[in-house]
Parts: C-alpha cells; structure tokens; sequence
C-alpha cells in the first residue's frame, strides 16, 4: 500500500519546477501540507480541490514522513 501512494509523488522538472507534486498536477506536496497546517481538513481538502483523491493526501503525509525520516538535522543559516 505504501509503495503505491507513493507512486502518486511524482517530480516533473516542466512542472511547478521540479517539486514533488501529486500525480503530475500543479498540486506540490508543500502546499497540501500548507492547507493542512492551517487547520483544513482531508475533506475539505478535497471539496475545494475536485481533482484530487483522499490517497493524495494520504500520499503526502506519508512523503512527508518519509522525509522526516533523517538520522540527524543541522540548523540553518538565518
């Protein structure tokens, strides 16, 4: 189950420059995350944005744990 969501990522360099998006639209992973934060949830989600799916959003979260997944983080430069 998890390789197919993640399958939904995909990287295009012709779209949104390159970002993980989903599915191939203009949908980056950062900007579902963004929605999420604010406090949408999945359904809304999904009625503001009829093209996606609830495995899309399900998709990023997974990706984005994925990439929390590091052995050790290093502060940047402000």
């Amino acid at each position: 189950m998890e390789k197919e969501l993640l399958q939904r990522i995909t990287h295009n360099p012709e779209i949104c420059h390159g970002k993980p998006c989903i599915r191939g639209l203009r949908y980056p992973v950062e900007f579902i995350l963004e929605l999420l934060s604010s406090g949408m949830t999945t359904e809304d989600i999904l009625a503001d944005y009829d093209d996606l799916e609830s495995d899309d959003i399900l998709a990023v979260l997974l990706f984005a744990a994925r990439l929390s997944q590091v052995k050790s983080i290093h502060k940047l430069a402000s």
